[in-house]
């Protein structure tokens, strides 16, 4: 399994670690605008001064990125400096950057190592650690890819402190994911010091950290491919939210607030078919009522859509498996499960409609 190491700051002896793992100083160093300019000079400063022969590309800090397009750019400079199977490919970023420089490390030269250096709290605690690194189609997201475990997960809870509150909350959402289908002291643990993760306060943030990645590592490591159904406990609420951020053009909801709303639906769910008690369903929803959105977003692309619109727009998701809903569920609050079975349309409308009134209730207060 890949390396994953958490600590502030992360970079200091990287040539040593590089050495370490096998890997050369010989790296492409991938950035978004945004990461290019915060970070930019300092690592490649590093770099320079460790011995490093690099070479940094730059592309726009959009999901746009994440195409055929930018990747065949990115592999035409690559050549042009003389790339080759010696190098690796060092990712700076999120969610896109992680991706596709994974994309790009999995098929250059048919694969070349790839290191994650995640900047956002989503790609510490979940994109950037699984392996699986994709770009996009007209059709639908995260379509063309690879199963691509990185050599090394870099992660600074430092580089936290850039990010608007937005974007912690947001990121926050795979965080608490983990507590509900894999450890039930971790998910109380979260509950007892949101505030201080929100604030970044340490210990708390860095031990969120370490925990998240930890428990997406173990899952990872024994259903590496996605065969046994472990690996499919990890999409918690994104069966709900793929159709989210889709009722949302991609554009308006963030990807955790998305899952956020989409947990709710998944206890509802859970409870609805039988499987979760009462009264660990309204311990789940209070510790979701924490999250904080634009309420006018959460009224235009959640509460302002009929149920029937949302599952339509489920139903439409390119990555369902032989074309049915596949559904994460919980057994309790520390125990997911896939159901292999179909669930019937007017569960998981009922499932919708309860999340909203919930929803309504926790904007009221």
């Amino acid at each position: 399994m890949n390396t994953i190491i958490v600590k502030t700051p992360v970079t200091r002896h990287l040539g040593e670690l590089f050495s370490k793992n096998g890997l050369s100083k010989k790296t492409v160093v991938l950035f978004d605008e945004n990461t290019r300019n915060l970070f930019g000079s300092e690592l490649l400063d590093l770099l320079t001064e460790q011995g490093f022969q690099w070479l940094d590309l730059v592309v726009p800090a959009k999901e746009t990125s994440k195409s055929f397009n930018t990747a065949n750019k990115l592999y035409g400079k690559m050549i042009l400096a003389d790339v080759d199977r010696s190098w690796n490919l060092l990712a700076v970023g999120g969610g896109v950057v992680g991706d596709l420089g994974g994309f790009i490390a999995a098929s250059y030269y048919r694969g070349i190592p790839i290191i994650q250096l995640p900047t956002t709290l989503l790609a510490m605690t979940d994109s950037s650690i699984g392996g699986k690194v994709a770009i996009n189609h007209p059709l639908g997201k995260n379509l063309i890819g690879f199963f691509h475990l990185p050599r090394l997960v870099l992660i600074d809870p430092a580089y936290l402190k850039t990010l608007p509150m937005r974007e912690i909350h947001a990121g926050m959402a795979e965080v608490v994911k983990y507590g509900f289908i894999a450890d039930r002291d971790f998910l109380f643990r979260l509950d007892r010091h949101f505030s201080e993760i929100i604030a970044l306060e340490e210990p708390f943030v860095t031990d969120a950290i370490r925990r998240s990645a930890e428990i997406k590592s173990d899952v990872v490591e024994k259903d590496f491919r996605e065969e046994s159904g472990l690996r499919a406990t990890l999409n918690f609420g994104h069966t709900f939210a793929h159709g989210l951020e889709k009722l949302a053009d991609y554009r308006y909801l963030r990807h955790g607030e998305a899952v956020t709303i989409g947990m709710v639906c998944a206890l509802s769910l859970s409870h609805g078919l039988g499987y979760l008690n009462r009264e660990e369903l309204d311990q789940g929803v209070r510790i979701l009522r924490k999250f904080r959105f634009p309420h006018g977003l959460v009224q235009r692309r959640f509460l302002g859509e009929s149920s029937e619109s949302l599952l339509e727009y489920m139903l439409s998701d390119k990555k369902k498996l032989d074309r049915k809903l596949r559904f994460v569920l919980l057994k309790s609050l520390g125990s997911a499960f896939l159901l292999e079975e179909t669930v019937e349309d007017h569960h998981v409308l009922k499932a919708i409609t309860e999340a909203k009134e919930l929803f309504k209730k926790a904007l009221a207060c």
